[in-house]
């Protein structure tokens, strides 16, 4: 008889586990777990802070975000909050203009990974970088004359 409040008691606590779901099993992605299991060759762009809402990745250039070819395209342009560099070899250069890698610029190194928030970055133009990349490039750490933080 003693096995049979035991089972009860099993059943409630399964049955409040489901009433009160544990607030750390649903806990917001970051930009580490993203760097985490993100594809090596590869940047990322985010909407949102913290790599949330993924606009797109690319291994290759795009010079307009805005257009319809790339890797982003359409509505992508001026949309960046967050952004993560998983390349092998190179920094990526973000723009705030298009076509001709023109505009201020700004770079995500390898070794910093990620830049979580944008909102207090600003291209070397002294535009705010947050909302306003609108084309990337691979380049090497010497092309870069201001780093995201």
């Amino acid at each position: 008889m003693k096995k049979m409040p035991a089972a009860l008691t099993v059943l409630a606590m399964a049955a409040l586990g489901v009433a009160v779901p544990v607030s750390s099993a649903q806990a917001a992605a970051t930009c580490a777990d993203n760097y985490s299991s993100a594809a090596s060759g590869y940047m990322y762009a985010y909407d949102y802070t913290y790599c949330e809402g993924l606009l797109g990745r690319a291994a290759g250039n795009d010079a307009n975000w805005g257009d319809s070819g790339g890797s982003f395209q359409g509505g992508d342009a001026n949309k960046a909050t967050s952004i993560l560099n998983k390349g092998n070899n190179q920094e990526v250069q973000f723009f705030n203009g298009t076509s001709t890698w023109t505009g201020g610029h700004i770079c995500l190194s390898r070794n910093e990974g990620y830049a979580s928030d944008l909102t207090n970055d600003y291209f070397t133009s002294g535009v705010l970088v947050s909302n306003a990349i609108s084309s990337h490039r691979w380049v090497s750490a010497g092309t870069c004359d201001k780093w995201a933080v």
